[in-house]
């Protein structure tokens, strides 16, 4: 992929012709109103083509940022008072490539496209397939943008505290895209580097991850099971959060429930607090005191 911009005949930054859209990734964070932005929901209202899974297109028509399915028709055209008429496109894991393609043919069409990802778009989300699709097609005349939304490791940072304060890194544990080798291998240099590691995937192989992280840290180390963080009682199983130890956290198997589950690993200084209601996890910044401040 180029690097530079250049200037087309017409005077236009990269070629991109007037009559084109544009093509929105954006990420809606777990989905619900409260976690989305605002800049999010706005390029949403305002799309003439919605791209969103079947889930996402729930908690959107719930936001009441996409009209009701009742008042859509079978070719998913929804036309709202105003007479502003927009077209919702149920996307699949099966379809990604296909809807790329379709995307950028509705934006050489002039119309401006929101392809809809939970959580952030570039946090193991979409935005990297749409660029390569760009080049694979020859569709750099695409204008592309990137809204960005709450990943997993923010919505269950906030959750339970302050684990994150520190240096820390993401772990997807999904063989899909690479090998297990390859993951292991970047679990095991986290871990000796001391980041508080935040897994994604959990679903596949957490407990033979955690085995690895504890070849390198004590086993007393703060664990935080999260699920479907931002959540509530929208996602799939249910938002909730579980303090546990490395030693312990793959004895809770329950408590891992699927793709809306992440975990929480922290280093030699995250440290449980506690008050009258819950136990929270807390990184300091350097191991600082608070004088230090």
């Amino acid at each position: 992929m180029s690097g530079t911009e250049s200037e087309s005949a017409d005077g236009t930054a990269g070629g991109t012709p007037d009559d084109h859209g544009t093509l929105y990734v954006v990420g809606i964070g777990p989905g619900l109103p409260d976690h989305m932005t605002k800049r999010a929901k706005e390029v949403i209202e305002s799309a003439d083509v919605v791209i969103a899974s079947s889930l996402y297109q729930e908690f959107l028509r719930d936001d009441g940022t996409l009209l009701p399915e009742e008042e859509t028709d079978d070719d998913g055209i929804a036309v709202r008072d105003d007479g502003f008429e927009q077209e919702i496109i149920r996307s699949t894991m099966g379809r990604q490539i296909e809807l790329a393609r379709a995307a950028f043919d509705h934006v050489r069409e002039g119309k401006d496209v929101a392809h809809v990802s939970g959580g952030d778009p570039s946090v193991y989300g979409k935005s990297d397939l749409i660029f390569k699709m760009a080049d694979e097609d020859d569709a750099t005349d695409i204008p592309i943008e990137i809204v960005p939304g709450i990943t997993a490791a923010l919505g269950g940072s906030a959750n339970v505290g302050a684990p994150l304060c520190n240096d820390f890194c993401t772990v997807s544990l999904s063989d899909k895209w690479r090998g297990w080798d390859e993951i292991e291998e970047k679990l095991r240099a986290a871990a000796i580097s001391d980041f508080v590691i935040v897994l994604y995937n959990c679903w596949r192989n957490y407990e033979q991850a955690v085995e690895i992280v504890r070849e390198e840290r004590t086993d007393d180390a703060a664990v935080a099971i999260v699920n479907d963080a931002g959540r509530a009682d929208a996602g799939r199983n249910g938002e909730s959060q579980f303090i546990t130890t490395l030693g312990e956290a793959a004895d809770h198997d329950d408590k891992v429930s699927g793709m809306g589950t992440s975990l929480i690993i922290g280093n030699h200084e995250t440290e449980t607090w506690r008050n009258d209601d819950r136990t929270y996890l807390v990184t300091p910044r350097g191991g600082r005191d608070v004088d230090d401040f």
